[in-house]
């Protein structure tokens, strides 16, 4: 079947650090960020989802976040809000909020601690899709909330018109292989693990959203591009040259390593918000020899 919905983009989507100063939003490094990952190419930014630690930012802080990368990034490249939650209601509110400031499509990680029902699942999900004339993508991540998506639940939520991506991050293939099999003419499935790009392109996906691309997003880019455009041998060497450096980036829990690398290479303060806190000192000098390696610190 040929495909009969909008692609929110293809190759790679920073999901993007919210950096801090002083317990407040630094909007300064924010837009530099910004600025900087344009610059040099990436294809889309997710704004307050996991990495932009949008589960500790206020309502208020939620929104105006949303509201300034739109403006910054004046449509050059899409910008994905975050708005997923474990209360069906604030999704909706949060995602109405996302659209009211400009934002281009919706990123819905899957309920978490609730522990829905397939059911509630195909449920909540279309409620928030029905909130907004927005693109949406699902968010299948169980490490983080617990939550497994189904091929059931897959195939009901294919047949709404606004959820158009499925960001994978399960780490599985089989599920990932049936998922393109069975709707691939209904999702567009993004890799939502850096170190499995190649594997999930291989398997009809269109592209990542990625932590990695912080730090090289060219690179991050021409992973994807150069798989699609048929070069599959460099796509694979890029893939397989970072893996060292997606492997620090994983080494505590994200976004605590990427914002510390982040704040190494002068580009935030690299606070964080509790229950995240500073890395230990191991992983850290781990990471800082690794960014040396990659020649990314001096």
């Amino acid at each position: 079947m040929s495909r009969f919905k909008p692609t929110v983009f293809k190759g790679a989507a920073t999901a993007l650090i919210t950096p801090f100063r002083n317990g407040a939003v630094d909007y300064e490094a924010f837009g530099s960020v910004i600025e900087e990952q344009i610059r040099r190419g990436v294809d889309g930014l997710v704004i307050a989802g996991t990495t932009g630690e949008g589960s500790t930012l206020s309502h208020e802080e939620h929104v105006e976040v949303l509201r300034y990368a739109v403006e910054k990034a004046e449509k050059r490249v899409p910008i994905i809000a975050g708005t997923g939650s474990n209360d069906t209601d604030y999704a909706i509110l949060l995602s109405r909020a996302a659209q009211d400031v400009g934002c281009d499509a919706l990123l819905l990680v899957t309920p978490y601690y609730n522990k829905a029902t397939p059911k509630g699942l195909i449920l909540s999900f279309k409620a928030v899709a029905d909130a907004t004339k927005l693109p949406c993508i699902l968010y299948h991540i169980p490490s983080r909330t617990g939550v497994t998506m189904t091929m059931p639940v897959y195939k009901e939520l294919a047949k709404h018109e606004r959820i158009v991506g499925v960001k994978e991050a399960s780490g599985n293939f089989s599920l990932i292989a049936e998922l393109a099999a069975e709707c691939g003419d209904s999702y567009d499935i993004y890799s939502g693990n850096d170190d499995q790009i190649v594997p999930i392109l291989s398997l009809g996906g269109v592209g990542v959203i990625s932590v990695l691309s912080h730090l090289v997003p060219e690179d991050t880019h021409r992973m994807v591009m150069s798989y699609l455009e048929g070069n599959v041998s460099e796509s694979c060497a890029l893939q397989l040259k970072y893996i060292p450096l997606i492997k620090a980036l994983f080494s505590e829990v994200n976004p605590i390593p990427v914002k510390t690398a982040m704040g190494l290479m002068g580009k935030c303060s690299g606070e964080l918000r509790l229950p995240l806190c500073e890395m230990e000192d191991g992983t850290k000098a781990a990471l800082v020899n690794v960014l040396r390696t990659y020649k990314l610190l001096k």
